[in-house]
């Protein structure tokens, strides 16, 4: 088996709160993606950016956003992973969904709900920590503020690749940029940052998309405040070579999270 994982995330100047306008840019977008592509990453409610207003935007778990991601996925031969709005048993979600090129779905709900702005009064958050699959490799993914609580990205010795993906705004891209390295570093994990760039009503985003190796050293970045693809290949050999020669998750402290589905 190959153990290379080619990656492609867009750094999104993302549409406010326009569904059907998103999708229609972004189809001309994917005609641009590498065709080795195996997984291909968008950010945080890439369909209409960072909204307190689900119920103008949220959709089943069968509509128009995630027929699209299936559509696109099943045309280009590659996973496709963004979070979308749904709405679900009752509740609105900031769902991450990962479709592959068979139809197939696994889903992640965000754990940690931005209260500052308003998201725990306008979303139910999730209680599954849940480690998805691609080509073998095993991918945690994550929302956004998750990334400011460690324990809940914290590698079990379960998983390759975590991602996050983002509507994380420019005054604290430092913040951003120094969780993305702490959680490579900490993990010992393949890290991707995937952020949008643009303007929302109320806030700017400065994008600082990125690859960082289990070194945490980066190995690709989009261009600050531009929207773009950028495509990186990730060897799993490398990892478990670099585990095995410094095992220090073998150190690691256990631990239960409480009300938790593991």
């Amino acid at each position: 088996m190959d153990s290379r994982l080619t990656v492609t995330y867009l750094q999104q100047d993302i549409i406010w709160e326009d569904t059907e306008a998103n999708l229609k840019k972004l189809d001309a977008i994917v005609d641009k993606v590498s065709s080795n592509t195996d997984l291909f990453i968008l950010p945080e409610m890439f369909h209409a950016g960072f909204t307190m207003r689900p119920e103008k935007i949220a959709e089943s778990g069968d509509g128009k956003v995630i027929r699209w991601m299936k559509d696109t996925a099943a045309n280009n031969g590659f996973a496709i992973m963004g979070s979308v709005i749904i709405y679900d048993d009752d509740a609105f979600y900031n769902r991450l969904s990962l479709v592959h090129p068979d139809g197939r779905t696994d889903y992640y709900d965000k754990r940690h709900l931005f209260s500052i702005g308003g998201e725990n009064e306008n979303y139910r958050p999730g209680n599954r920590r849940v480690v998805m699959e691609v080509n073998g490799w095993r991918i945690l993914p994550l929302i956004c503020y998750d990334l400011r609580f460690p324990v809940w990205s914290r590698n079990r010795n379960d998983y390759d690749l975590l991602v996050y993906v983002a509507n994380w705004p420019e005054p604290r891209r430092e913040v951003w940029q120094t969780l993305l390295k702490a959680r490579a570093l900490e993990n010992q994990s393949y890290v991707i940052g995937v952020n949008r760039v643009g303007e929302d009503k109320t806030t700017s985003y400065a994008g600082d998309s990125k690859v960082l190796d289990f070194k945490g050293k980066t190995i690709s970045e989009a261009e600050e405040n531009k929207e773009g693809l950028v495509t990186s290949v990730l060897s799993l050999d490398e990892l478990k070579a670099f585990r095995k020669k410094f095992p220090a998750w073998k150190d690691a402290d256990g631990y239960i999270l409480l009300g938790v589905d593991y």
